[in-house]
């Protein structure tokens, strides 16, 4: 699929996200990825699919040298506008125009699913990895992308019944939408991500799927507790010997 849809969906984006994101980041993904990050010490990080630049601007805020890249030009303009310290690059994941071992610490966050060739995305992420850094990743849980065309199912009477999954297995992109945004995702059982992973030489020392902090708004709430809608994985980079 060559059109995505994300330059259409650009102000749309923006928009959703403000400056603390949206739900799933605000109250589920960001009170992991965020301690996580600042664990390792890092002096320098990049976000590959950093968007509007939002998780570069909370690193830069504890002192880390960040780096963001992105393919959408409206994205990244934007990323550059909200953050005059940052350094934003458009650039795809699949070939990322930095040298190899340059950063201490990379970041996919919510960026798989939208990278067409994620083994080329995954092989540059580890490439550009320092030994003894580490790559994070927030995903969609393949439970959740394998019903994301059909969503919630619900009664007459409009109550959530159960969230379906179908063709697991099958990879496969499919345009999804809400709130002004159509973009491509892509579906991939969590074997495809971790064989492509393990492959690099990359070693998980990290996994979750984590639910939603206490005091996130309800009900909104109780469909991330029933239905695995995230994963976060740490993935180190072994030193060389």
């Amino acid at each position: 699929m060559t059109d995505n849809g994300w330059e259409a969906s650009a102000s749309a984006w923006i928009a959703d996200m403000g400056e603390h994101g949206d739900f799933g980041r605000r109250f589920v993904l960001d009170p992991v990825m965020l301690p996580r990050a600042l664990a390792m010490k890092p002096k320098t990080a990049l976000d590959v699919g950093c968007g509007e630049g939002r998780f570069c601007r909370m690193l830069a805020a504890h002192g880390i040298e960040t780096t963001g890249i992105d393919p959408t030009a409206a994205l990244i303009a934007h990323a550059r506008q909200a953050h005059d310290g940052g350094t934003y690059l458009e650039a795809p994941a699949e070939k990322l125009p930095f040298d190899e071992a340059s950063f201490d610490l990379v970041v996919a966050y919510l960026a798989l699913i939208d990278i067409t060739d994620y083994r080329a995305g995954i092989a540059e992420m580890a490439r550009v990895l320092k030994p003894g850094g580490a790559l994070l990743i927030a995903n969609l849980n393949g439970f959740n992308t394998a019903g994301a065309e059909t969503g919630w199912i619900r009664n007459a009477f409009g109550k959530l019944q159960y969230y379906p999954v179908d063709h697991y297995l099958d990879e496969r992109g499919f345009w999804t939408e809400w709130r002004g945004i159509r973009i491509v995702n892509h579906h991939r059982p969590l074997q495809a991500y971790m064989q492509a992973l393990i492959g690099e030489g990359l070693q998980l020392t990290h996994f979750e799927e984590p639910a939603p902090i206490p005091g996130a708004p309800e009900p909104k709430a109780e469909r991330y507790r029933r239905a695995p809608w995230f994963l976060v994985m740490e993935w180190k980079k072994p030193q060389v010997t």
